[in-house]
């Protein structure tokens, strides 16, 4: 007759259990956001650069495969993790969630993912200081260091039109960026943070002094093809800060039902690059 295990011998195999589970979530904590961006770019077949700007550096990813097309799709990235909590300044602002390198993922055309400045393990980088990912965030030197780097792919790029798509933070630096790169043609804002001013006081947060806001750094180029992609679920930016935005800016502003500041570009994301945008019923 089979003996059962003494209860010990049970408690032994459960606290076992237990320990290895500490340890698995235990080393998933310690996986870095950059650790993370790195394999999900390697997935998805992305090889990762190191390039200058001026007087920053940036890492970008860019397709393995070079794409056939005339149109270069630019993806700008949100804000990240600038503070833990509202008040501790983040050691490494890299997102835990980079939802434009997710949406580049699902992009056929050709396509770059430029990141900012002091981000995705450059946190530590001369002259990066957290200045640069809290109240400086869309300052005058990161525009400048994003065009610059910008403008050094184009020329390994080629002629051709090309379109900025940023994300939350990564909305305003794309309209700033426009402003000083003359190749670029269209943006497209997903979840953008228009009206900088308009988002910290809705927010209560101190206002981004040394920054640039979209709202104010006028006048924009006139030539610009501007599409305004908003979710009437966002909380973080409502779609309501976004078309008092455009009212002023300037482009179409297509407020998609269900949407939220995360959920759920990526699934449709496909089809909203391949859609006309003059009829978006059925994208919820």
């Amino acid at each position: 007759m089979r003996r059962r295990p003494a209860i010990g011998a049970r408690l032994a195999g459960t606290q076992l259990l237990a320990l290895l589970l500490l340890e698995a979530l235990f080393l998933a904590a310690c996986t870095s956001p950059q650790a993370r961006i790195d394999a999900l770019a390697r997935r998805g077949g992305l090889e990762r650069e190191i390039v200058p700007g001026g007087p920053f550096r940036h890492v970008i990813y860019r397709p393995r495969v070079r794409r056939i097309g005339s149109e270069l799709h630019v993806y700008l990235e949100g804000d990240g993790t600038p503070y833990i909590g509202r008040t501790i300044v983040a050691g490494d602002p890299t997102p835990r969630a980079p939802l434009a390198l997710e949406l580049m993922l699902e992009d056929s055309a050709p396509t770059l993912y430029l990141g900012r400045p002091c981000y995705l393990g450059l946190a530590h980088d001369p002259p990066c200081n957290p200045s640069y990912w809290t109240l400086e965030r869309f300052s005058p030197e990161v525009v400048q260091s994003l065009a610059r780097a910008l403008e050094l792919e184009l020329e390994r790029f080629g002629p051709g039109r090309v379109t900025l798509i940023g994300h939350s933070g990564g909305a305003a630096l794309a309209l700033l960026l426009a402003d000083r790169v003359g190749a670029v043609d269209r943006v497209i804002t997903v979840a953008g943070n228009l009206d900088v001013g308009g988002w910290t006081r809705l927010h209560g947060y101190a206002p981004l002094s040394g920054s640039l806001d979209p709202m104010t750094s006028g006048p924009h180029r006139s030539d610009l093809m501007l599409l305004h992609l908003a979710g009437a679920a966002d909380r973080n930016v409502p779609a309501t800060l976004i078309q008092g935005a455009a009212a002023r800016l300037g482009g179409t502003v297509i407020v998609l039902p269900h949407f939220d500041h995360q959920c759920c570009w990526r699934r449709l994301w496909p089809r909203l690059l391949r859609h006309n945008f003059s009829d978006l019923s059925g994208f919820d």
